[in-house]
């Protein structure tokens, strides 16, 4: 699920092997309940539980397991006291990681992302010393073979983006199409894409690097494994670097 590979994530979402399905189905039930907990039950109202809910959809998470998810965080069943945290690291080749999550024992969660950045070469940073380096930002993926006419055409797509508010947007393998607008705009951008009958792969409030830096191909492979190692950890929902592509 994280940042790093976001869009790479959603493509193969239903690759995934049932235990790894499990894990991510438990991950987003947290980051659910985090968003009811802060803004209530109603995607009408709460722009961070549809956003969320939508995310979980894309992972083909049963209707079920998000309405529980709903309900344990609006009290109706008993839930876990969750916490959100972000940790601020250095990995290989000096680049610079935000490691965000959601977790009932930060001092448990502490230890093991210690643990896991010491096995790759990689540290905690002191507070401030890194989220600088990033904003928020608001993310939409399209895939270009996913559209209708006369959305499968890259320049119409383009225009569309720069009409629809976009502030930046890049073409990915696959015909993965990545649209970048600042945070309070990303429900307009999706929703002026979804009139205009353009299918939305997923959409998110991620952490985005203001500059990217390029590392040598041996940090490159310890950088995933990392990221790899993050991934699996129960409690990490995303981790961001500023690794140039």
């Amino acid at each position: 699920m994280s940042g790093h590979s976001h869009a790479k994530t959603i493509k193969h979402a239903k690759e995934i092997t049932d235990q790894k399905r499990g894990q991510i189905f438990s991950k987003m039930a947290r980051a659910i309940a985090i968003a009811v907990r802060d803004g209530g039950s109603s995607i009408d109202t709460n722009y961070k539980l549809k956003t969320t809910i939508d995310r979980a959809k894309n992972f083909n998470m049963p209707n079920e397991n998000i309405d529980r998810a709903i309900k344990s965080a609006s009290g109706d069943i008993g839930g876990k006291n969750l916490s959100e945290f972000l940790f601020e690291a250095y990995g290989p080749g000096g680049i610079a990681i935000l490691i965000e999550g959601i977790t009932d024992n930060k001092n448990r969660v502490l230890l093991e992302i210690k643990q896991i950045l010491a096995q790759r070469n990689s540290k905690l940073a002191q507070e401030g010393s890194v989220r600088w380096m990033f904003e928020r930002r608001g993310i939409i993926v399209i895939l270009l073979e996913d559209q209708s006419e006369p959305w499968k055409n890259k320049e119409a797509l383009e225009l569309k983006a720069i009409e629809a508010g976009a502030e930046n947007f890049i073409w990915r393998p696959d015909n993965l199409f990545k649209v970048q607008t600042t945070a309070d705009k990303a429900q307009e951008v999706k929703e002026e894409f979804q009139r205009q009958n353009i299918k939305v792969e997923s959409s998110s409030i991620d952490w985005v690097a203001k500059n990217e830096i390029p590392i040598s191909e041996t940090d490159q492979k310890q950088a995933e494994k990392l990221f790899n190692d993050l991934d699996e950890n129960n409690d990490v929902q995303d981790a961001y670097s500023n690794l140039k592509d």
